[in-house]
């Protein structure tokens, strides 16, 4: 099985090792380098609160939804972002649209930022969710509990820091914006605070909120939770 843990240790030279070990290992050709990594959830979808939308096709953005991600776009023109990838489903694929068109940026689809597998929940109402007898454990127990037919936690918390880690080698020194699902930035802050997966309920990461992480040669470090967009409706 595929470890977090190795992988980290693989991605730089300072986990891990003593000051004799960083010594030997710096070079002059070495420079610190800081990736700094936004996470965006996307917007308001047009199912909200009606059905565990998960993966299933065709399910776009709200109204609402477009005018916070125009306020996201606002807020992130003012950073030199490098780079923006996006999970391939529509609502965060016209999510990330709206930020390419105000940040000038190509819109480049991961499968690793895509949501979490809800398997035989997908498109049920929250209520039918809920009384399943096996909602319970994976309400309680995330970091053991896996979707009927769909995936873990642990599962989605591998894939998105594995993504982390091959983009922080391709951004050795720059600012890049993630967009994806509730669910997966959740594993990923979890990731960086060292936190199990069951604590998963104590962090709160609403609907087009930007939650940033740092990793540069020390480590990772989280620098921002739930920042979310403030907007005017008519």
């Amino acid at each position: 099985m595929w470890s977090i843990a190795a992988s980290w240790r693989k991605s730089t030279f300072w986990f891990g090792s003593s000051i004799g070990e960083r010594t030997k290992t710096w070079t002059a050709r070495d420079e610190p380098s800081v990736t700094v990594f936004h996470l965006l959830r996307h917007g308001e979808h047009v199912l909200r609160g009606r059905v565990l939308a998960g993966r299933t096709p065709g399910v776009g953005l709200s109204t609402i939804g477009r005018a916070e991600i125009a306020a996201v776009a606002d807020r992130l023109a003012e950073e030199k972002i490098e780079a923006l990838y996006s999970s391939p489903l529509q609502r965060t694929r016209e999510t990330a649209e709206i930020l390419a068109r105000r940040l000038d940026l190509p819109v480049r689809c991961r499968e690793d930022l895509l949501e979490l597998d809800f398997g035989e929940w997908t498109g049920l109402t929250f209520d039918a969710v809920r009384a399943d007898e096996r909602w319970r454990l994976w309400s309680t127990c995330r970091s053991i509990a896996s979707v009927p037919g769909g995936e873990s936690m642990r599962e989605v918390q591998e894939r998105v820091v594995r993504a982390l880690l091959e983009l922080r080698q391709i951004h050795r020194d720059g600012t890049v914006l993630l967009v994806s699902h509730g669910d997966v930035i959740r594993a990923a802050l979890l990731f960086a605070l060292g936190m199990p997966l069951d604590f998963y309920s104590r962090i709160e990461v609403g609907l087009a909120s930007l939650n940033t992480i740092q990793i540069d040669d020390h480590g990772i470090r989280l620098l921002a939770v739930n920042e979310r967009p403030r907007i005017s409706l008519p």
